[in-house]
């Protein structure tokens, strides 16, 4: 997130939140913190705001009814009535504490962080912060002592790294609010409990998501679906990963059949491909409209997981950014290896 100099840290509260299941406590303060240093006031509001990428947004759900969801009501709490700021982050620490009972849940500090004037969608408005700090890192500290200097090893927080955080904002609240999410510590594992466990969430359908579901599909489809139904090679793969990129970059507008036609070409990879995007949105829990709008956000974001490159043993990386036909593929009976034979204008 940018352009938060004007944020102001209206109340922050530290709580320390275990793992229930390995016998550790759930330590909770009486009393927001004390912030007078400006310093620490602007490296706090940099650490908690700048990873979140505000177009990346989500609300709170709920099977029944999202004021049901935990979460939404206590920090609901907060934004009608902020005298209830400690009581409701009490209630959230606790919330949290409950369902930290994965044995990959590590124990943390629990920041709960009431913000005013936070930038959205140009507009200045209320939010509430949620943070967890589960990593910390060593640091020396030189120190004089004496006519000398002293070096000591400390442990402690990152704040280049934030671990797990939440951006409740004061918008649409009917909807469950908009929300980001920051989850950098359980990204692939089955310790996910932030996001669907405490927080709830569920992205907004917005033309950002439908970008971004519909690129990390394409990546998918082309490394593992691709080369296990037809017969291609790695430089063939590589081709229709430059075509989809190519695609998204240069057009305004997503349409499933143009696309189809464009970059994958043949009726029978688009049959597959067709019911790829079926049964990934089963399993993703998203809906992928054909049609929307293209967000250059989303673009940037999954073109650096499109790597045009060919790894050929430990010898060489080839990097392939067009002109498939200018790559041919062969295999060399005498001295029994594969081989490519690139075809170029001139050598720089």
């Amino acid at each position: 997130m940018t352009g938060i100099d004007s944020v102001v840290l209206q109340n922050v509260i530290v709580h320390k939140v275990g793992n229930p299941t390995r016998g550790e406590e759930l330590k909770l303060s009486a009393n927001p913190l004390t912030l007078n240093d400006e310093i620490v006031r602007g490296m706090l509001t940099k650490y908690f705001l700048s990873p979140f990428n505000e177009h990346e947004q989500y609300h709170f759900t709920h099977m029944s009814d999202v004021g049901m969801n935990e979460v939404y009501h206590y920090v609901s709490g907060i934004f009608s009535n902020g005298k209830k700021f400690t009581e409701q982050s009490v209630l959230l620490a606790n919330f949290l504490y409950n369902k930290s009972t994965h044995a990959k849940v590590k124990e943390g500090e629990l920041y709960v962080v009431h913000f005013n004037n936070v930038p959205f969608e140009n507009d200045y408005i209320d939010a509430i912060g949620i943070f967890k700090s589960e990593t910390k890192e060593t640091f020396l500290k030189v120190f004089p002592h004496g006519q000398n200097w002293e070096v000591i090893a400390e442990d402690g927080i990152n704040i280049n790294k934030l671990d797990k955080g939440c951006l409740i904002l004061k918008d649409q609240k009917a909807d469950g609010y908009r929300v980001c999410v920051v989850d950098n510590t359980n990204k692939n594992n089955d310790a996910q409990y932030w996001i669907k466990d405490f927080l709830q969430v569920e992205p907004v359908s917005n033309s950002y998501h439908q970008t971004n579901d519909i690129l990390g599909m394409c990546k998918l489809f082309i490394h593992n679906e691709l080369p296990e139904k037809f017969e291609v090679n790695k430089s063939e793969q590589i081709d229709m990963l430059n075509r989809s990129m190519e695609y998204f970059k240069t057009k305004d507008q997503f349409q499933f059949d143009e696309f189809a036609k464009e970059v994958i070409h043949h009726e029978d990879v688009i049959d597959a491909f067709t019911q790829y995007k079926q049964t990934y949105e089963v399993a993703k829990h998203v809906q992928m409209d054909n049609e929307f709008d293209i967000h250059l956000s989303a673009v940037k974001k999954q073109e650096r997981g499109f790597k045009s490159v060919l790894k050929l043993d430990k010898n060489f990386h080839v990097y392939v950014h067009g002109r498939r036909d200018l790559i041919e593929k062969g295999y060399d009976e005498m001295s029994g290896k594969h081989f490519y034979k690139l075809y170029f204008d001139q050598e720089s």
